[in-house]
């Protein structure tokens, strides 16, 4: 069986110890960073599986890396903040990053949360590879186009660019154009059925993607919402 490479980035030495050799002990091989710089520099040459990643780092904020690592690939992101504040949490989910740990948390629950985020990845890589088979090119809706093979969308003429869970956010309702779809049901379609979070999570998608897609985010034409229940795209 291939050794997992997952990254610690954590400013205090011994948290970041602590965390590194539990991981270990489960077996995964672990790489360590101490502020954003050196974490940006090993997701390029390390190319770990999972990184989890503090918030308040020297060098590089956590969100920024958060930012960056998305903008440039798909590694799943699980933030450590010893801040209380939903605003917080909500900015990580927004910058891409796909599940938190609040302090102080036992090392249980972070091995947990580390192994669902993973089992999720690798569900929706296989999940992703099928739907480009079955549907084998675009979705349609309006003046919004994806290309499920360039994994690419574009409204009009313009290319949107899109973190990797608007991306299945997007491609979910699409594909299911004028059906309404429940808050949950997104939830275990997009985050899977063992993700630990709750319906903000959805919300918090679906505004980003209004502002990047509709001409007037605050009067949808295709990302609806509909009231005590969930979301549907209207082509």
């Amino acid at each position: 069986m291939k050794e997992i490479t997952l990254l610690v980035v954590e400013d205090d030495s011994t948290l970041r110890e602590v965390l590194s050799y539990n991981l270990r002990k489960e077996g995964y091989n672990v790489l360590e960073a101490a502020d954003g710089g050196k974490a940006i520099e090993l997701v390029r040459t390390g190319n770990p599986a999972l990184v989890i990643l503090d918030l308040m780092l020297p060098v590089m904020n956590g969100l920024e890396v958060c930012r960056v690592i998305q903008s440039e690939r798909q590694t799943p992101i699980i933030m450590l903040t010893a801040k209380t504040e939903e605003v917080d949490r909500v900015v990580g989910l927004e910058m891409g990053a796909d599940d938190y740990v609040t302090r102080p948390f036992s090392m249980r629950e972070l091995l947990a949360r580390v192994k669902a985020v993973l089992r999720r990845a690798g569900a929706e890589i296989k999940e992703n590879m099928k739907a480009e088979k079955v549907l084998a090119g675009c979705l349609q809706g309006g003046d919004i186009r994806i290309d499920l093979t360039r994994h690419s969308v574009i409204r009009g003429q313009e290319v949107v660019e899109l973190n990797p869970k608007e991306f299945e956010l997007l491609s979910f309702l699409m594909n299911n154009m004028g059906q309404v779809i429940s808050r949950e049901q997104v939830l275990r379609k997009v985050w899977g059925y063992d993700y630990i979070g709750n319906a903000r999570t959805v919300d918090v998608h679906m505004r980003w993607l209004r502002q990047k897609l509709e001409a007037d985010p605050e009067k949808p034409a295709h990302l609806m919402t509909v009231r005590g229940y969930g979301y549907k795209f209207e082509p």
